[in-house]
């Protein structure tokens, strides 16, 4: 006899970008597809998120909806609108409308620098979070935040319980994409939240005399999860616990590690508008016609012998763009080309850029985003370069293994979750993989690939091995509709 399937759930998702409507990073993709597997599977879902500059403009089907925001922000009130939209059956997001705090040019900066004003407008966004968590007529049963940015909504549900008699508050569930990022603020910001003095204590919202959002989160979530399995385990060491580590490991027991899944609607390489030439691994010559295309793009001698490399990235520290720049310093004077699309530190920027004059004839630099141009690099490149310094989950090694592109990488958090070396296992090879972070191991492993490279037949079976590789979102809700079910029964 059939098992009964389990009950639909209600889940009320926040988080401070969603793909379509904002984006800075892989958080917004997560979120998104999260949010779309859930509604897909009969889950009843809703996700909040902030109403920011030229998003209505772009999407004309966000409708007002009937309800206005009226909250205290330390001395203040603040008042805000909510707008809707409806995606999809069984998904509604709502868009906090604040003008003076999401119209702006960006999500969080302007020119590289943070908003001074960060922690009100988050703090404002998260007491939206929890007001419509408490008032939505659907009534949800587990809110899943993102990040510091809504990581305060567990202790203001908790607090609402114990001093508004909020009789049945939904659990709660944080997700830590990325655990340098923390969201501390000096002390006179707690003033903010309006929230007792109770709480700002090691076990709670202080850290070293500041206000730590994130660990806010850490401490009064029901359950915890982080976007792989080797990054959950970390985090709760001392070198890449960025100072939560402790903390992290007196929760050990509610902390679980989900592999991040890749939205495959619109990641492939069948049905993509981004691309000029269809191809699968039945019929690769598409992927040869993509790699002549980018070439020509970006201004590159098109070349179909020579090994084209590409990277897609935030130009900062954690990424190792540092040992990338000296390891291709080195690498250059080899037949083979390298593209880049990122933006993050003018340091950074203005060195590949300078690289990319150097080396006209073998280096692209385009600073910025581009979504079509990412699945052109994707697409058209041969290998693909994340030698990052620390890396909670990565996306792009796992685009890059659908794409037919070999992935190089460092042993890291969910690079190594997602990608198989030979050493590793041979007969499932799809990738390579080097531990030590340097440039002389990156430069090592580029010329492992450079090898691959001369063997066709070698380099196919790679090529297959990444292709069939299924990181879809139905396994990764999955995990979380576990964990989640965990909570309710706590």
């Amino acid at each position: 006899m059939a098992s009964a399937k389990p009950p639909a759930m209600k889940i009320l998702l926040a988080s401070s970008e969603l793909h379509p409507y904002s984006k800075t990073g892989g958080l917004a993709d997560v979120v998104g597809a999260l949010a779309k597997t859930l509604a897909r599977a009969g889950h009843q879902v809703g996700v909040v998120t902030p109403l920011y500059r030229g998003v209505r403009e772009r999407f004309p089907e966000i409708k007002p909806f009937d309800w206005h925001l009226d909250l205290p922000l330390g001395n203040c009130r603040v008042q805000a609108g909510v707008l809707t939209a409806q995606p999809m059956e069984n998904l509604t997001i709502y868009f906090v409308h604040q003008a003076e705090f999401y119209q702006r040019a960006g999500l969080y900066q302007d020119h590289g620098v943070d908003y001074p004003d960060n922690a009100g407008r988050f703090i404002f966004f998260s007491k939206c979070v929890a007001h419509l968590a408490h008032h939505l007529p659907w009534q949800p049963e587990l809110i899943h935040v993102h990040d510091w940015q809504t990581a305060l909504v567990p202790i203001l549900i908790r607090h609402q319980r114990l001093q508004e008699g909020w009789g049945k508050p939904p659990r709660t569930c944080l997700t830590i994409h990325n655990l340098a990022f923390q969201g501390t603020f000096p002390r006179v910001h707690y003033e903010l939240t309006n929230l007792p003095l109770d709480y700002f204590n090691p076990n709670g919202v202080e850290f070293y005399g500041q206000m730590n959002c994130l660990k806010a989160g850490i401490s009064y979530a029901d359950v915890i999860t982080t976007v792989s399995p080797r990054y959950a385990r970390e985090i709760t060491t001392e070198v890449l616990g960025c100072g939560l580590d402790g903390h992290l490991r007196s929760r050990r027991d509610a902390l679980f590690g989900i592999l991040n899944g890749v939205d495959y609607e619109e990641w492939n390489t069948t049905h993509n508008p981004f691309l000029k030439n269809s191809y699968s691994l039945a019929r690769l010559a598409g992927k040869a016609m993509e790699k002549l295309a980018l070439q020509t793009e970006l201004g590159l001698p098109r070349a179909a012998d020579i090994p084209l490399f590409g990277n897609i990235t935030r130009l900062a520290d954690q990424k190792g763009v540092d040992i990338q720049q000296t390891a291709l310093e080195e690498m250059l004077a080899a037949d083979l080309q390298f593209v880049l699309l990122g933006n993050g530190s003018p340091v950074y920027e203005k060195t590949y850029q300078t690289l990319g004059r150097r080396f006209p004839k073998k280096v692209a630099v385009k600073i910025g985003f581009d979504r079509g141009l990412s699945h052109r690099i994707e697409a058209g490149c041969d290998f693909f370069l994340m030698p990052s310094r620390f890396e909670p989950c990565g996306l792009n090694q796992m685009y890059s293994l659908r794409y037919g592109t070999i992935p190089i990488v460092r042993v890291t958090g969910g690079l190594d979750d997602t990608v198989i070396d030979a050493a590793e296992d041979p007969k499932r090879a799809d990738g390579i993989k080097f531990n030590e972070y340097s440039a002389r191991a990156l430069a090592k492993s580029i010329r492992k690939a450079m090898v691959l490279y001369d063997d066709p037949k070698l380099l196919r079976h790679y090529r297959r091995n990444g292709m069939v590789t299924n990181f879809s979102w139905d396994q990764t809700a999955g995990q979380y509709l576990k964990v989640y079910d965990l909570a309710l029964h706590l």
